[in-house]
């Protein structure tokens, strides 16, 4: 199912049609805790609504949107296009697209970035972990302070999980195993001194590595190629749509390139879904279906 810029145009041309989609999914059959009733009418020229006997509710408290006065299009036309790349959007670009400051485009690319972040649900089945560094002046300096440590599992055409560590010790590694993946496991890493065969036995987990130091890099089934794509693709991605990125927002940056891994159809209307509360972590519905306004 593709999600083009007209369908996008046909279901929000307005901030009215905004607003009435998150009120639509954020309250959806709600009962006015005052009187007990569900026919809620809109105040003109605010963004809330209001039931007969004057309880009024704000649809936009509490979300991305919270005091914000940037227009409900501008904010849903940033969604589209957050959803719409895997490659992800600078602020300069949101920037150019939305006619607003740095400030405000880096703002709604932040918030954006938080409706993106990783469940809790565990891997399982065949399991392939790797680590690398980003950042940094030069490639080796392995050390320097400016370098970031990133570690990643991903399943075999299944989902990935990413998190930003503060070291390769054995215990920092050993940490995002157990959080993200089921006992019983079978793990595939390669020969880092980190993934001692003793320690993941006593996770629970089966092991298998291939010798990268040695030039093995697959050994039947036994390889890290599903993974390292993955890093591959973040890497190029950083650099050539953001260029560089601070620690402090590293881990926001991994969760964003996380979910469009794990989103690979349209993602637009799951995005949305977890802005107005009817989604789970992983995009998996706990409520009512999302009600497109026409």
């Amino acid at each position: 199912m593709k999600y083009t810029i007209k369908d996008f145009k046909r279901d929000f041309p307005s901030d009215d049609a905004c607003l009435d989609y998150i009120f639509k999914n954020r309250f959806p059959n709600y009962k006015c805790p005052t009187c007990g009733q569900t026919s809620f009418y809109r105040i003109k020229g605010r963004k809330q609504y209001a039931c007969k006997c004057g309880y009024q509710i704000s649809p936009t408290a509490n979300t991305i949107f919270h005091k914000s006065e940037t227009k409900l299009t501008d904010w849903f036309f940033a969604i589209y296009l957050s959803s719409q790349t895997k490659n992800g959007i600078s602020a300069k670009e949101l920037e150019r697209h939305l006619g607003c400051t740095y400030k405000t485009a880096w703002r709604i690319g932040y918030k954006i970035r938080s409706l993106m972040s990783q469940g809790g649900n565990m891997l399982s089945g065949t399991v392939e972990a790797d680590e690398t560094y980003v950042g940094g002046k030069t490639r080796m300096s392995k050390k320097n302070k400016n370098k970031g440590v990133l570690m990643a599992v991903v399943e075999r055409k299944g989902q990935v999980k990413t998190s930003h560590i503060v070291d390769c010790s054995t215990s920092s590694m050993l940490k995002v195993l157990r959080d993200n993946v089921k006992i019983g496991t079978r793990i595939i890493t390669d020969d880092h001194a980190s993934y001692k065969p003793n320690k993941l036995t006593r996770l629970g987990m089966l092991h298998d590595k291939v010798c990268h130091s040695k030039g093995e890099y697959v050994k039947g089934d036994i390889y890290t190629n599903t993974i390292e794509g993955f890093f591959s693709q973040f890497k190029r991605s950083l650099d050539g749509t953001y260029h560089s990125v601070s620690l402090k927002y590293l881990q926001s940056y991994a969760d964003q390139f996380s979910y469009h891994y794990n989103h690979r159809s349209v993602c637009f209307y799951d995005l949305l879904g977890r802005l107005c509360g009817q989604l789970g972590s992983e995009g998996q519905k706990i409520g009512l279906s999302l009600v497109r306004v026409s």
